[in-house]
C-alpha cells in the first residue's frame, strides 16, 4: 500500500495509514519535548554541549580567524617565492657567465642544485650564445703596468745644469 492517506471506496471516507500517523505523532512529541533548544538564549562564545550546531557568533569568529590565518599564509606564501626568485638570480650572478642574470628563466629547482643550474646555463648560452658574458679577462693591453716609468727630478735637473 501507498504512504499517504488512502480514500475508501465504499464510504467516501479517508483512513490515515500508518506513516502518515508516524509523521503526526512526531510532530507532537517535538513540540512537547523539553531538550529542544531555544532561538531566545544568548550567544555564547563556545559551543553548545552535544549539539552540532554552534551559535553565529562563534561561527563568525571562527570564520574571521580563519580568513586571517589564510591571508597571513598567502602573504608568507608570496614572500618565500619573491625570495626564491631572488635567491636563484643572485646564484645566476655569482657565476659570471651570463651578462644579464634575468635572460635564464626562473627555475625552482636550479635554486638549491648547482648542478642543474649550471645545466641551465650551458644549455641557454649553447642556444643563445650571445648572452655569455663580455667582461675582459687576464692581460688586454690596456692600463697600469708593472715597469712604470722613472720619476723625473726636476731638482735633479736643474743642479745638473748650474
Amino acid at each position: 500500500m501507498s504512504d499517504e492517506a488512502r480514500p475508501d471506496a465504499a464510504e467516501d471516507v479517508t483512513i490515515p495509514t500508518r506513516a502518515a500517523e508516524t509523521v503526526a505523532a512526531d510532530a507532537t512529541t517535538a513540540e512537547t519535548t523539553p531538550d529542544a533548544p531555544e532561538s531566545d538564549t544568548a550567544p555564547n562564545d563556545e559551543p553548545a554541549e552535544g549539539a552540532d550546531t554552534f551559535d553565529r557568533a562563534y561561527v563568525e569568529k571562527l570564520r574571521k580567524e580563519s580568513a586571517g590565518y589564510r591571508d597571513r599564509a598567502k602573504t608568507a606564501e608570496d614572500r618565500a617565492d619573491s625570495l626564491s626568485k631572488r635567491l636563484f638570480y643572485a646564484r645566476v650572478a655569482a657565476t659570471g657567465r651570463l651578462s644579464d642574470p634575468s635572460d635564464l628563466e626562473y627555475d625552482e629547482a636550479a635554486v638549491t642544485d648547482d648542478n642543474a643550474l649550471n645545466a641551465a646555463i650551458d644549455t641557454l648560452l649553447e642556444l643563445k650564445p650571445h648572452y655569455k658574458s663580455r667582461v675582459p679577462r687576464g692581460e688586454v693591453g690596456q692600463g697600469l703596468k708593472d715597469s712604470a716609468p722613472a720619476q723625473v727630478d726636476l731638482l735633479g735637473r736643474i743642479r745638473s745644469l748650474v
